[in-house]
């Protein structure tokens, strides 16, 4: 596959990202954290269920069962308090404090997998922690226990995707993405069994379209860390800024400031920079070879 598909990819993610907050945030408005967790899963495995079935379920075979479990035990808890920390912010700011996520993963990848962080990237990721400064602006932001589970929520976000990028060299993203899909459903099933709220037919609605977005969203974005170093992709996650502004004034009346829009054109810069010093070097390594073939 072109490594370059992992643009588009990374994209399709963000954006179905921002939309299952916003679908989490309107069905938890008749139902808790719990039963919102377990149907987004058990939506999640049903548009996932024809694959198992034509495949007769060999997406399940892997060799890092463990890694799976792991996982699932890091995800878990990671989805429940973003799920319920968006209840006290605002659609645009959880998404902002997510921001944390690319530093800490590309700091973790560099020193777990060994990652290079050429100067450009290094660059991009700069332009965006400026753009995210100038989006939340520090010491402005009221420290909420919704804050405070957004943030760690982030962090245990960031440990996911190096675990990802591990299991990434051996598994398919299906593969990965089955494993998740189908241990979340069973840990979320029995925590909504004793914490259960029937939600109305409009909030089933809302989760059935939150599992088909969360679904998208992690085949997406585990695509493109089979594609490209995990420090590559983690700048592109800011877009999700602007995917998260533009739902929240659409669904919830929520109006970006000026700050917010500064930060993201800072944001976009450090994209477009990254992305054609890529594809500057992806040329150069073709041309390379076709001189070592000639």
């Amino acid at each position: 596959m072109n490594k370059n598909l992992y643009i588009p990819l990374i994209i399709l993610s963000v954006f179905f990202s921002a939309a299952m907050s916003v679908l989490i945030k309107l069905a938890q408005q008749n139902t808790n954290v719990f039963t919102a967790a377990f149907l987004r899963f058990f939506f999640g495995v049903m548009v996932l269920s024809p694959i198992f079935i034509k495949t007769k379920l060999n997406v399940f075979k892997t060799s890092h069962l463990k890694v799976h479990f792991l996982r699932v035990l890091i995800n878990y808890p990671s989805m429940l308090l973003f799920f319920y920390g968006i209840n006290f912010v605002t659609i645009e700011k959880a998404n902002s404090l997510t921001f944390i996520v690319p530093f800490i993963a590309t700091i973790l990848a560099v020193i777990f997998l060994k990652e290079k962080i050429y100067v450009y990237r290094i660059f991009a990721l700069v332009l965006g922690f400026i753009g995210m400064l100038i989006i939340i602006r520090p010491g402005m932001i009221e420290v909420s226990y919704g804050v405070y589970m957004i943030l760690i929520s982030s962090f245990l976000w960031a440990v996911m995707i190096i675990i990802t990028k591990i299991l990434s060299k051996d598994e398919s993203a299906i593969t990965i993405l089955s494993y998740q899909y189908l241990l979340m459903f069973v840990i979320s099933f029995v925590f909504a069994l004793f914490n259960w709220q029937t939600p109305t037919q409009e909030t089933v609605f809302y989760l059935f379209l939150a599992g088909l977005s969360g679904t998208i969203f992690h085949l997406t974005l585990y695509q493109a860390y089979k594609l490209v170093d995990v420090s590559l992709v983690q700048p592109y996650s800011f877009l999700v800024l602007v995917f998260a502004s533009i739902l929240g004034y659409f669904v919830f009346d929520e109006v970006p400031d000026i700050y917010t829009w500064i930060g993201t054109s800072i944001i976009f810069v450090g994209i477009i920079i990254i992305s054609i010093r890529e594809m500057q070097i992806n040329k150069n390594i073709v041309r390379k070879n076709l001189n070592t073939e000639i």
